[in-house]
């Protein structure tokens, strides 16, 4: 699926792309505090340093912008969720690795993940499709996580299962930052993260009733 097109009038892609990550930085701070709807283009090029006639120099629209911020995250939360999954080793152990890290990404980035999430719903039609298989993008890097577990027989999963697995690992994580205001107040950020880690593979392991696919 190709990204969309984000037009401007400027030709050096150096400039470029060093004015969409101050412009992508000032919405997400506004956004953060405002929500998109509630947020100017005037507020994200001033927060950005810009005038409103170099903003628009960038982009054309303000839903540009939320793409543009979209793509970032998700590209960002992708490449830093990548770097902590090493498909070596003990197969459980590589698990709670990448439990693990996907937390801290979570914890690094949360005012990122939850402008991701309350605002992407904002895209239009033709830009949600690329934003949202991002994010099963990141369910893959989990699925193989999970596919290392099973070829070293650390773990029994059917197709089902593990694709089940993977996006219930991913939302379990993300938590941490939809639900850090409460979460918070009760555990530290490794707590949280050692009680998932034993939640997960408990649920992974434990005796099981027959599966749906067995039962049919």
């Amino acid at each position: 699926m190709m990204p969309k097109n984000v037009e401007t009038t400027v030709k050096d892609e150096k400039l470029i792309k060093q004015r969409r990550a101050e412009l992508i930085k000032a919405a997400v701070k506004l956004f953060t505090e405002k929500g998109f709807h509630r947020t100017t283009t005037r507020e994200i090029a001033r927060e950005a340093g810009f005038s409103i006639g170099t903003l628009y120099e960038y982009i054309r629209t303000k839903e540009d912008v939320l793409y543009l911020v979209c793509d970032d995250i998700y590209n960002k939360v992708s490449d830093r969720l990548r770097a902590t999954i090493a498909l070596k080793g003990d197969g459980v152990e590589c698990l709670k690795a990448a439990v693990a890290g996907c937390v801290k990404v979570m914890d690094d980035m949360q005012d990122e993940v939850l402008v991701m999430y309350q605002e992407a719903k904002s895209l239009s039609k033709e830009s949600l499709p690329y934003v949202l298989n991002k994010e099963l993008e990141m369910v893959k890097l989990l699925e193989d996580v999970l596919d290392h577990c099973i070829r070293l027989g650390a773990l029994h999963l059917t197709e089902k299962e593990k694709e089940f697995y993977a996006h219930h690992i991913l939302v379990l994580c993300q938590m941490w930052a939809f639900r850090r205001w409460s979460l918070a107040k009760t555990f530290t950020v490794h707590e949280y993260t050692a009680y998932l880690i034993d939640a997960i593979l408990y649920g992974i392991s434990v005796q099981k009733a027959p599966s749906i696919d067995q039962k049919s």
